[in-house]
């Protein structure tokens, strides 16, 4: 009768702790390819001598192996988000932990560390970067000066409906067309107020808050990396995305033309 592997042997807690690495830099943005180097990192640097991975788009399945001994691990990813820096540092640690520098005790302890030393920006200071992000794209979409004010206005305010709704965790594109759809009535309500010349492009620049760039560039990575798979899953999301937000800048429209 098999002997059940317990988080007291090295091999599983080594497992325990590679995956925990894997699921962290895939919910702050990372490729599939980065994910399994941070994987790699840690797993070899903690005394695997064999390793194999799948990277799904919900999920992590691993193997590791040492010597005659085989552990496989599965764990769920959670919500997708992104975090440079946070993946940044995520990786250094990796690959120390490769070099050899830390003991197990110390790898977890040192992870341990590096979340709780991690924190979000202000509420209010994101939803005035958004604002002048999206100004500043509707300038290079060409809306005139009058705009600029509504539609930074209108994005951050969008911006704190979508914080609210993240955490009360609304159905991603539910939330995306509900977003899209109070931030383009803003600024189109503000561009008319204003009386700005380019009201439709003005609600479209508004909506540029919610355009996933950084998983549309994973999945073209993981695609070209030859993991069509998870490509195409990052691909479907971007897609529905972007579905939603022209749904709710096609439902906005709708209701400033009955309006007038």
């Amino acid at each position: 009768m098999p002997t059940e592997v317990t988080v007291d042997k090295p091999l599983d807690a080594t497992a325990e702790l590679a995956m925990k690495f894997g699921r962290l830099s895939m919910e702050v943005g990372a490729s599939a390819h980065y994910v399994e180097e941070i994987v790699g990192h840690v797993a070899f640097g903690l005394g695997a001598d064999r390793m194999d991975l799948r990277v799904g788009y919900t999920s992590l399945i691993m193997t590791l192996g040492k010597g005659e001994e085989e552990v496989t691990r599965v764990v769920r990813v959670g919500p997708l988000g992104v975090n440079q820096r946070f993946r940044r540092e995520l990786g250094v640690l990796a690959v120390r932990i490769r070099r050899g520098e830390f003991s197990i005790i110390e790898s977890r302890q040192n992870l341990q560390d590096l979340l709780e030393a991690s924190v979000r920006y202000p509420d209010w200071f994101v939803a005035i970067s958004v604002g002048i992000a999206c100004a500043a794209f509707g300038r290079l979409l060409d809306v005139d000066s009058k705009a600029v004010g509504p539609i930074f206005f209108s994005a951050a305010f969008a911006h704190m409906v979508r914080r609210q709704l993240a955490l009360r965790n609304i159905n991603l594109f539910i939330s995306s067309i509900l977003v899209g759809f109070c931030g383009s009535v803003l600024s189109g309500l503000g561009a008319q107020w204003v009386q700005s010349q380019t009201v439709a492009r003005d609600m479209v620049a508004t909506v540029l808050l919610l355009v996933p760039g950084v998983p549309a560039f994973n999945a073209e990575l993981d695609i070209l990396d030859g993991r069509p798979t998870l490509g195409s899953a990052r691909t479907i999301y971007v897609f529905v995305t972007v579905l939603a937000m022209a749904i709710a800048v096609w439902l906005a429209l709708g209701v400033l033309r009955e309006g007038r």
